[in-house]
């Protein structure tokens, strides 16, 4: 009978029963009994109450029993760490068990109960396991030691196991030295400064020699590894070049393309003058070709890699054309994906071969194939200048299908070839013409309209075909509404007294009637210089073009490079670095081929160009890891104009990193990723008999609730600055929820509507929690009050300022950016009072560097006013006393990421400065607690 039982049964009292039959003596009833339970706890049934009666049966010498306790006990130490602790001895007893699989289970369910307080217990068994005589109990540890560094790090590092596991990489056993290598390599990446994996030419040998007995997953690691180091010269690099040569004939891809990696990366160093150069280029083709073989999905990852590697160094695959060729069964992104290899590899010799197989692609199905392909064509005529006669002929060809998207997109491409080689092929022109009606995607008509005004001398009825454009100016997209108003302007320089009503019209259509910004813009622009200096409008508009260049989409040559040294992973099938797209606190460590000076770093560091009127210290507002690359749903803004710390409002540069404005990221929510603070303090056994013990003793003044300060609003964006819309506002909060209260006032001439609100990444990860709604559109001299919810589940980045925010606003005009400062009393939350005997503990537990001193001038309030004003903010006073006529008040807050404040407030009846002494575990936060004290008992 199969398994299948164990997950059947309905019967009441069912915990009872399992109970009674874990405690059996009959060995056979225990195990199925054990089984019930894994089973109930498969499905999701809370077994949790049956704990001390599943690790009883731990006393066994039966293996399959032990696994299954053991993976009850994975489920369950989490929930019941007092309980796991019962556990304990049995793991150290089987740590020293004579068969090495249960010392190696033990071990390994020690590294995967993840509870603080048994973590210390396991140290000794691990200790001796990772000196264990059998390599498979030796493997397991070194694994586990990876497990324990993210459960407690500091402990790893002061029991000496980092230092074991370096001692492991020379062990004789290849497994032990690949887990030893995998879990070195774990812990080096959550700390990027750390020189764990140090790499020497002996530690190197010993890599290498354990690469070929190794398992494939082993062999990965260690190759993984080998890519990180840097050889003295060229003679290493060739030994290890040599050496890892043989891995390219592994059945596994992953292992192919680390191996791969490790050869690009080495062959850097080598003088391409060297026999060895060549030979290494020759071999690295085949093992690249089979890739292509496996099934799809592995192809699609094989071709990403080798789009990298092509143009690092195409004359790897140069002869390898045909195996690129599109079969008629590949998915679309295969196919896609080939054509894009098949022109970067297309030259004279072999041009033939390529333009006959993409004439036979245009013929396809499939739309969007065919697309590509008609645009591969004139990708071929712009590299391959011998090819480009018959490209264009072949483009004709396919004009006269009249297949209406084939038709589009060789117009497209024959644009660009007009500009590649002017006066050449103008001959067309003609053909090109005859297909003007059936045009209706922007970017042909816009290339059509390009056409006509850039030969316009050579088109007799160029002014009647640019003038059927113009009865629907208002219904074309921006593109081509652009080029028509360049190629008219064009027109009339070249032929003035034909078309002088038609360029009246055009300019009329683009200033006065138009709302786009950008096509007013140019239409002044032309109106201005044609009526001023008709001559200095001919040099401008009709100026010798630059020739386009040959590879327009080709990733930048740092970039390359670090992609290069990501071959194999998900960093080389995006085509974007990690940083771009790996959250969180794992550094993400920038890596660059070729000992070179000056790493990929310094190209994206935006510290490197600071801009003119930048003042020297200027607050880092991007990431300092090149996240200029990065995700797009952050903002990435310019820094703010260096102003004294408390303005409220600070002017953005305009930056717009995002082409597009706002609309691609409305309604994308940020990363949900709070504050990296320290948790709510636990509570600390200390002695109650010191200084601060009797304040307990008293009673608390503590006032009645009386409502949140909202500071006044003040003008965040001036409307000077932000043509026309002037945005004033202020932060509050209610009932736990944050507010952003807004005041839109329109003080343009025209109506505003499509307004949007972004923020950049900012120190306490605060986001709107809802679009920004403005129901009706916003006219001429009108305001509009909003309130905005925020939340703080946002992209955290440490700001300077701490409390600057940084923000965007777009509507129908263009996008706006500004900073503010926000009050830091919006974070403090509602459950922000500590237990007078924690607050005493955590005070004593904080050291005493971390505590601050204000005064708080001119402020004439009792105590009890004062109590009840700061707990109306959520500062709530723990308790008071009087020592010698002053009031003392100790207070705590807490902040929305988890940081708790605490405070000692001093107060004398006489005196109207207060003495504020905070307290806290983060204390670059005391400055912006005192400035909300400061402002909430002044208002």
């Amino acid at each position: 009978m199969t398994d299948s039982k164990y997950f059947t049964t309905t019967k009441k009292g069912e915990i009872f029963e399992l109970k009674a039959e874990l405690n059996s003596d009959k060995k056979e009833k225990k195990k199925e009994a054990v089984k019930k339970v894994i089973a109930s706890m498969t499905v999701g049934k809370d077994v949790s109450a049956l704990f001390p009666d599943v690790v009883n049966c731990m006393q066994t010498d039966n293996l399959e029993l032990k696994k299954l306790v053991y993976l009850y006990l994975m489920n369950y130490a989490k929930s019941q760490p007092d309980m796991a602790i019962m556990a304990v001895n049995t793991f150290v007893k089987d740590c020293e068990d004579p068969n090495p699989l249960i010392r190696a289970l033990a071990v390994r369910t020690m590294g995967c109960i993840r509870v603080d307080k048994i973590t210390e217990y396991l140290c000794e068994p691990l200790r001796k396991c990772l000196k264990d005589e059998d390599p498979y109990v030796r493997k397991t540890a070194a694994v586990c030691v990876a497990k324990l560094h993210d459960i407690n790090a500091q402990l790893v590092e002061d029991q000496g196991f980092l230092d074991t596991l370096k001692d492991l990489i020379s062990d004789s056993n290849p497994m032990v030295v690949a887990n030893a290598v995998a879990a070195l390599s774990e812990i080096a990446e959550s700390h990027p400064s750390s020189n764990l994996l140090d790499l020497n030419p002996q530690s190197i040998n010993k890599l290498l020699t354990a690469l070929n007995e190794c398992t494939e997953w082993g062999q990965i690691f260690i190759l993984d590894c080998l890519a990180n180091y840097m050889p003295k010269d060229d003679r290493e690099a060739q030994s290890i070049c040599e050496r890892v040569t043989p891995r390219l004939s592994h059945a596994n891809s992953a292992v192919v393309l680390s191996a791969v990696k490790v050869l690009m990366k080495f062959m850097e160093m080598l003088s391409k003058d060297l026999d060895y150069y060549g030979t290494l280029l020759k071999k690295l083709a085949p093992p690249l070709v089979t890739l292509l073989s496996a099934e799809p999905e592995l192809q699609y990852v094989a071709l990403r890699n080798i789009n990298l590697i092509v143009q690092k160094r195409p004359e790897i695959l140069k002869h390898e054309m045909k195996v690129f060729f599109v079969k008629y069964n590949d998915p679309i992104y295969v196919k896609l994906e080939k054509l894009d290899i098949m022109i970067r590899l297309a030259s004279q010799a072999n041009i033939a071969q390529v333009l006959a197989e993409l004439k036979e692609y245009a013929t396809e199905v499939d739309v969007d194939f065919v697309r590509k392909a008609v645009r591969a064509i004139g990708r071929c005529a712009i590299k391959v200048e011998q090819s480009a006669e018959r490209c264009v002929s072949t483009l004709l060809d396919l004009i006269q299908t009249k297949v209406n998207y084939v038709v589009q997109e060789a117009i497209v491409v024959i644009k660009d070839i007009f500009r590649k080689y002017p006066n050449k092929y103008e001959s067309v022109i003609a053909t090109l013409c005859e297909n003007l009606d059936s045009l209706d995607e922007p970017e042909a008509r816009a290339a059509m309209i390009w056409i006509v005004g850039e030969y316009a001398e050579r088109i007799d009825n160029a002014d009647e075909l640019l003038e059927s454009f113009l009865e629907g100016f208002h219904d074309e997209s921006t593109q081509v509404q652009l080029q028509l108003l360049t190629a008219i302007v064009k027109l009339f320089l070249k032929k003035p007294t034909e078309t002088q009503e038609l360029v009246q019209q055009v300019l009329s259509l683009a200033t006065q009637d138009s709302d786009n910004p950008d096509l007013r813009d140019r239409g002044y622009i032309y109106w201005r210089l044609l009526s001023t200096d008709p001559v200095a409008a001919k040099e401008v508009v009709l100026a010798e073009k630059p020739l386009i260049s040959e590879e327009t989409d080709l990733i930048e040559p740092t970039l390359l490079d670090e992609l290069i040294c990501y071959i194999g992973t998900l960093a080389s099938v995006y085509h974007k670095p990690p940083s771009a797209f790996v959250e969180g606190s794992r550094g993400v460590v920038h890596k660059s081929l070729l000992p070179r000076t000056g790493s990929s770093e310094s190209v994206e560091s935006p510290e490197s160009a600071p801009s003119a009127g930048q003042a020297a210290e200027q607050p880092a507002v991007i990431p300092a890891q090149g996240d200029l690359l990065g995700d797009l749903l952050n903002l990435d803004l310019a820094p703010p104009v260096s102003g004294p710390p408390l303005a409220t409002s600070v002017q953005m540069g305009a930056v717009d990193l995002l082409g597009g404005g706002l609309d691609s990221l409305m309604g994308a929510g940020g990363g949900g990723f709070t504050a990296p603070g320290p948790a709510a303090p636990a509570a600390m056994g200390a002695p109650l008999n010191s200084g601060l013990g009797d304040l307990f003793d008293l009673t608390g003044g503590v006032g009645t609730l009386s409502g949140s300060y909202v500071a006044p609003k003040t003008v965040w964006l001036p409307a000077m600055k932000a043509k026309g819309l002037e945005i004033s506002g202020t932060f509050s909060r209610q009932v736990g929820s944050i507010c952003m209260d807004l005041v839109l006032t329109n003080k343009a001439l025209q109506v505003m509507s499509d307004f949007a609100i972004q923020f950049n990444r900012n120190s306490f990860g605060l986001a709107p929690a809802a679009p920004l709604q403005v129901h009706a559109p916003l006219a001429p001299n009108q305001s509009v009050e909003i309130s905005l919810p925020l939340n703080t589940v946002g992209s955290v980045m440490k700001m300077d300022p701490l409390n600057n925010l940084q923000v965007a606003v777009k509507n129908n005009i263009d996008v706006f950016y500004f900073s503010t400062l926000y009050p830091l009393h919006i974070l403090f939350v509602e459950d922000g009072k500590m237990e007078r005997q924690m607050f005493l503990a955590t005070w004593k537990d904080i050291p005493n560097e971390n505590e601050a001193q204000f005064q708080i001038k001119d402020c004439s309030l009792s105590a009890d006013a004062v109590s009840s004003k700061l707990q109306g903010s959520n500062i709530f006073t723990i308790a008071k006393r009087n020592v010698e006529g002053q009031d003392m008040l100790y207070q705590s807050l807490k902040l929305t990421n988890g940081i708790w404040v605490l405070a000692e407030l001093r107060i004398q009846p006489s005196n109207p400065s207060f003495t504020l002494s905070l307290k806290c575990r983060a204390p670059e936060v005391s400055q912006y607690i005192y400035q909300a004290y400061d402002a909430i008992l002044k208002n």
